[in-house]
């Protein structure tokens, strides 16, 4: 058994701010699946939204924010988000991040879907994730208190629960690096773990965003919220056999058109703000036109005004790989999963329903994205969040009670057949009838396919078996939460119920029940 003051499971942007507030307190064990360069934040290329012109510059990006979030937006959280993001993001400037600037010195800002003015940061053009990962780890490795943890997966949380059904999250049961159970105890634990995009078939996640947080609170006990919101990309990279590549949307920021086979715009159709409406409009229209034909975007016109290579680097290199050139092609696109706007039920301190457990980043939910994330909020939310649940984590007392520790590890049923397989077919199924387009029959399908895939699950204690484990229970909480909720709101899209409902309500799910709260 190993001891810490705190446990942090992920190394991206929440996981890494959370380590420099908690260093300050007590020991840090931040354990990752992968390496620490292994994360949703380093392949974020959009960039950081940050209201950094003052206060209406502020009060304007919550305008957006809570606009783009289809009403569902907990207010306070998005004030929280916005209000302090300026301060985070100097934070990261003192620490030697480095966002693109002018030639004379200033920041370079540019302008994404649904924002009403220019308030993104980038960092060498298309790459910012990955600078601010670096940057954070860099700062984050000088600190005394600190352990790294690489190639660590986290199999369940270990929670004490008194006769009364209360408990409290007292640490986590690890696999380490060379296949042997580690039992961690810590004082607090925060899930930092990431998204969960490999539910579906076409995601521009990484191999790593199982949603393992996410199922480890359900299973512990935690409230999961709002499930049913995955933000879909309107625009990866759509060439058969290669794969789901993010074009990012500063793409259309800098003028691209999204254009269908016969070289013809067609947003008009859908939405004012065009190519920059918000993402789930822009998703659902490709998909729709898409049914018709291959969709393009186009970025020759706009080329003629700038250097797409300096300006986008990363993009401009995987198209060359399979002989695009963004000044010269129109190069095919389609929507694939991209962000869970859901996850574990947390205030916007990272506290959830649960005692010694704390989330931040995209595997909490504190309504701050409502039904429909704002286009390069992520980063800044991992920021933000990731230090206020570390001041909650030091501040909070802990309970000096006796409990007596229950549950288990071990995974019951199931099968020790091709693991490979079978998560290919829960993807499948969960593009299937799941996915953009949804409506009751499909989702019942959805809800009978999972339950019968439950009596065949991978058996073992192995990462791959463990993941499918864990994309098994998002799966569920998803379709769940989609069927429960009969209207169309965001990124939540019922063609049996294409309006939007009057009263805008939460979902809210623990164990097998569910319920809405305003």
């Amino acid at each position: 058994m190993r001891e810490a003051d705190f446990l942090v499971v992920g190394g991206g942007v929440a996981g890494l701010r959370a380590a420099v507030g908690l260093a300050e307190a007590g020991s840090v064990l931040l354990v990752t699946k992968e390496g620490l360069a292994e994360s949703n934040t380093a392949y974020a290329q959009g960039g950081i939204a940050v209201a950094m012109g003052g206060e209406e510059d502020v009060a304007l990006h919550l305008s957006d924010t809570v606009a783009a979030g289809d009403g569902l937006v907990n207010a306070a959280a998005a004030a929280v988000l916005v209000e302090q993001g300026p301060r985070r993001v100097e934070e990261l400037l003192r620490w030697g991040t480095g966002f693109d600037r002018y030639p004379a010195g200033d920041l370079m800002r540019t302008r994404e879907g649904a924002h009403s003015l220019a308030r993104i940061l980038h960092a060498h053009g298309d790459a910012t994730g990955r600078e601010i990962s670096v940057s954070l780890l860099r700062h984050v490795r000088k600190l005394e208190h600190v352990e790294l943890m690489e190639w660590a997966t986290t199999l369940d949380l270990i929670v004490e629960r008194q006769n009364d059904g209360s408990g409290r999250v007292t640490g986590a049961t690890l696999l380490d690096a060379s296949g042997g159970l580690v039992e961690v105890r810590a004082r607090a634990v925060l899930l930092a773990s990431g998204g969960a995009g490999q539910v579906y078939s076409d995601t521009t996640n990484p191999a790593v965003a199982t949603g393992d947080g996410i199922a480890m609170a359900y299973r512990a006990g935690a409230e999961l919220m709002d499930m049913e919101f995955f933000q879909f990309h309107p625009t990866a990279f759509a060439l058969p056999g290669a794969p789901r590549f993010l074009m990012s949307e500063a793409l259309r920021g800098e003028g691209a058109w999204l254009v269908n086979e016969r070289g013809e715009r067609f947003m008009q159709r859908y939405h004012a703000g065009m190519e920059l409406a918000p993402r789930d409009v822009v998703a659902r229209a490709i998909g729709r036109e898409g049914m018709r034909g291959t969709i393009y975007l186009d970025m020759r016109e706009a080329g003629k005004e700038l250097d797409i290579k300096s300006r986008f680097p990363g993009i401009s290199k995987f198209l060359a790989e399979y002989g695009m050139d963004l000044a010269r092609d129109r190069i095919p696109v389609r929507p694939a999963a991209h962000y869970l706007m859901g996850g574990i039920r947390t205030d916007v301190h990272g506290r959830s329903s649960l005692a010694g457990l704390y989330a931040a980043g995209e595997a909490a939910c504190t309504g701050v994205h409502g039904a429909n994330r704002l286009a390069s909020n992520s980063l800044l939310e991992g920021l933000v969040f990731g230090a206020l649940a570390a001041e909650a984590m030091v501040e909070d007392k802990v309970q000096d009670s006796r409990f007596e520790v229950r549950g288990k590890t071990a995974v019951e049923g199931g099968s020790v057949g091709n693991v490979e397989g079978w998560i290919a077919e829960l993807q499948a199924l969960m593009w299937r009838d799941a996915g953009l387009l949804r409506d009751a029959a499909g989702l019942r399908r959805a809800q009978a396919g999972l339950a019968a895939m439950r009596a065949t699950q991978p058996l073992g204690i192995s990462r791959r078996a463990l993941e499918a484990r864990n994309l098994l229970v998002v799966a569920e909480a998803i379709v769940q939460t989609a069927l429960g909720r009969e209207e169309s709101r965001g990124a939540h899209f019922r063609t049996d119920f294409p309006e939007r409902a009057s009263v805008a309500q939460h979902s809210v799910l623990r164990s097998v029940e569910m319920r809405f709260v305003q």
